[in-house]
């Protein structure tokens, strides 16, 4: 009898950005010798890829800045250094997540469906309010554990920021963090944020915070996503270097 192949049971779905690499990273059974390396980082056999993380969201007058470290983990092992985890879930909003990456893949998925049907069925866009209450049903469904995302977008309320927890708990905020590195992000959010921030400037603070974390934190590292969301769409670049933001 043949033994089934990962193509037998694909839903054909590619999550790749540009169409030329995975948005969060090749899974880890992807890599040469899977197993091996599941065994080396000390996991066995019910190892995944996570993305560790450090994520920062900031609100400013003029809309929100994202930002992420760019390592997926695997137990001990840096399992990829070019992970995008921050992405474009609606025309003015967009999503980071840490935690488990399949997951993570799974909830976007769902919520770019979700939000493009309800565009569809009511010829309007969701609102932040909104799209906030249908990301923390989902993961309060407990279908997508473990992910910890941040929501920032712009509505006809204005900019927000939302910090939702892998149960569903939400609170909108001024800025927020979340993963492994979150408390060396904070400190210096804490330190450097104000109301009054211009994109520019939140864009470099942002870079700061995500910089603190990488000198302290092993599961973050190798690069910063910086993703700027107006009232005229999701801006989403990517940068190994921190000067290129600093």
């Amino acid at each position: 009898m043949r033994t089934p192949t990962h193509d037998d049971f694909s839903d054909g779905f590619d999550s790749r950005r540009d169409g030329d690499r995975p948005v969060f990273g090749p899974e880890l059974g992807e890599f040469p010798n899977a197993d091996q390396r599941r065994q080396s980082a000390g996991e066995g056999d019910t190892n995944e890829m996570k993305t560790g993380t450090t994520t920062v969201g900031l609100k400013t007058a003029d809309g929100v800045v994202l930002a992420t470290d760019m390592r997926a983990s695997a137990g001990y092992m840096v399992a990829s250094k070019d992970v995008q985890k921050v992405e474009e879930i609606h025309p003015t909003g967009a999503l980071t997540i840490a935690g488990s990456v399949s997951a993570a893949q799974s909830l976007i998925r769902s919520l770019k469906a979700e939000v493009s049907l309800y565009e569809s069925r009511r010829g309007e866009d969701m609102s932040m309010k909104a799209l906030s209450t249908l990301t923390a049903n989902f993961l309060r469904s407990g279908a997508f554990l473990i992910v910890q995302p941040i929501l920032g977008g712009v509505d006809d309320e204005g900019p927000h920021i939302y910090s939702i927890d892998p149960l569903g708990g939400t609170t909108e905020e001024e800025y927020t963090v979340t993963g492994s590195g979150s408390q060396y992000a904070l400190g210096v959010l804490e330190q450097e944020y104000d109301e009054e921030l211009s994109i520019e400037e939140a864009k470099t603070v942002s870079a700061r915070a995500i910089k603190s974390a990488v000198e302290r934190d092993l599961a973050s590292g190798n690069g910063i996503n910086v993703a700027v969301v107006t009232d005229e769409g999701v801006d989403i670049s990517r940068h190994k270097d921190f000067d290129e933001v600093l």
